[in-house]
């Protein structure tokens, strides 16, 4: 799998070590990490060392402003699948095409109302038992629908 053909998209993430697990992962499997903004840590190097994200170098993630600014470049990049825990189809239901583009929200508020109103047909979630945990951890939201898509290309 070439490095374009599988992007992650974290909008607005404030935790650092959610996004540092997510480029982790990204790294590992060589997809493409895109960060939205505002960000709610810093990127600079003195940041990134405290998180300890010594392979970060390696990332290269693609800093974008605004969703507006990324939306703009989301037909090039390809099929966009939003995460959310109120999706009606689990990450099992698409078969995912060779470009595609998996977005999550923020670790506090998730994706944005809007998102999620815009692409309702693009909704999806990670299946869990009902009870006390509402949504799973993002990087391992993140890595899990991933590894559905790498496993589909199997």
């Amino acid at each position: 799998m070439s490095k374009t053909a599988l992007h992650i998209v974290l909008v607005e993430p404030v935790i650092p070590w959610n996004t540092g697990n997510v480029g982790r992962t990204c790294v590992a499997i060589g997809a493409q990490l895109h960060l939205v903004e505002p960000l709610g840590f810093l990127l600079d190097d003195k940041h990134v060392k405290r998180a300890g994200l010594d392979y970060w170098q390696h990332v290269s993630p693609k800093i974008w402003p605004s969703w507006a600014a990324f939306e703009e470049a989301l037909p090039e990049l390809g099929e966009p699948y939003f995460f959310t825990a109120e999706a009606k189809n689990d990450l099992w239901t698409p078969e995912y095409p060779e470009n595609v583009v998996l977005v999550f929200g923020s670790e506090t508020e998730g994706l944005p109302q809007d998102l999620r109103q815009r692409y309702a047909d693009r909704l999806v979630s990670l299946p869990m038992e009902d009870g006390p945990i509402r949504s799973l951890n993002l990087s391992t939201a993140a890595a899990v629908a991933a590894f559905e898509v790498l496993r589909q290309r199997s």
